[in-house]
């Protein structure tokens, strides 16, 4: 089968996934050692495995003389593979960014502009997908303290672009389960804080959006190692991803025995969080306790 590209909102990391993961098929399926393919495209053994993960880009060429090696002749079948290849290699929106993302981020986004649904638990802040431009400004400070203040506004800028997709027709389900703990830190001052609880007031009416509250009272929970998120997508062929930000780089895990990991703490999470038709009352309550109007 050839993977479909997903709609318009489907972006170069993920086309790479779909794209790899039929290459790998297309090898095992003709008895294709990755040795073997390496030596094919001029390559190693280490390159079929990145290509076949899809964490890197294809050339055309290597994408062509694969697809002879395993036996795949039909012309509507190669020049389907083929155009993936080329809509792979084609940047994202967060390429004109490029100058303050860094690279490690930018797989994160095209997998979050692809996922049918992102589960997030965040401890220290509100979600990015969730935050107002002025609290955003004062993450992004804390962080970028000596840089000029037209490269601060570009970051706040691709976070709040990034945003959009939650506004599009077809947008993923976010569901967030949040410590109490990022709602009481006072990031940005008593106005920002109060802005950005009425925004996520608003944000829990919402149809495609779902927002936990985990409160103190809860005591230790599944999540005590820190934040992450996991992604799903609408096509069967791709896997979840987990992803875990670090400070200077990010850890993806796609392998079985970590997902059920995390998908079970998830689920713990989202058991000793307040439930969801309680969040918006939570979040009046904090807001009026500590940032009064």
């Amino acid at each position: 089968m050839v993977p479909t590209e997903g709609g318009p909102t489907s972006g170069p990391t993920v086309l790479r996934m779909l794209l790899g993961g039929q290459l790998r098929r297309l090898r095992e399926g003709a008895g294709v050692t990755r040795e073997s393919a390496g030596w094919e495209i001029r390559s190693s053994e280490s390159k079929i495995s990145r290509m076949e993960l899809g964490r890197v880009g294809f050339k055309e060429r290597d994408v062509a003389d694969l697809l002879t090696l395993y036996g795949v002749t039909a012309a509507d079948e190669r020049e389907a593979l083929l155009k993936l290849a080329r809509d792979a290699n084609s940047p994202g929106w967060w390429h004109r960014y490029g100058d303050v993302l860094p690279s490690w981020f930018q797989s994160y986004l095209g997998l979050e502009a692809a996922a049918a649904l992102i589960r997030t638990y965040e401890v220290q802040f509100v979600p990015g997908l969730l935050q107002t431009a002025d609290y955003a400004r004062a993450v992004i400070l804390l962080g970028h303290r000596g840089a000029p203040a037209e490269e601060i506004e570009r970051r706040v800028r691709l976070r709040m672009e990034r945003q959009e997709l939650l506004r599009r027709s077809n947008p993923p389900q976010l569901w967030a389960v949040l410590d109490e703990a990022a709602l009481r830190r006072p990031i940005g001052g008593p106005a920002v804080m109060r802005a950005q609880l009425d925004a996520l007031v608003e944000a829990t009416a919402a149809p495609h959006v779902q927002l936990q509250i985990v409160p103190f009272d809860a005591g230790g929970h599944a999540a005590a190692s820190g934040a992450f998120s996991i992604l799903r997508f609408g096509d069967q062929d791709l896997p979840d991803i987990v992803y875990i930000e670090q400070l200077t780089s990010a850890i993806y895990l796609d392998k079985r025995d970590d997902l059920d990991y995390y998908a079970l703490a998830m689920e713990r999470l989202c058991v000793e969080a307040a439930p969801p038709e309680r969040t918006a009352e939570l979040l009046t309550r904090i807001r009026d306790e500590l940032y009064p109007a």
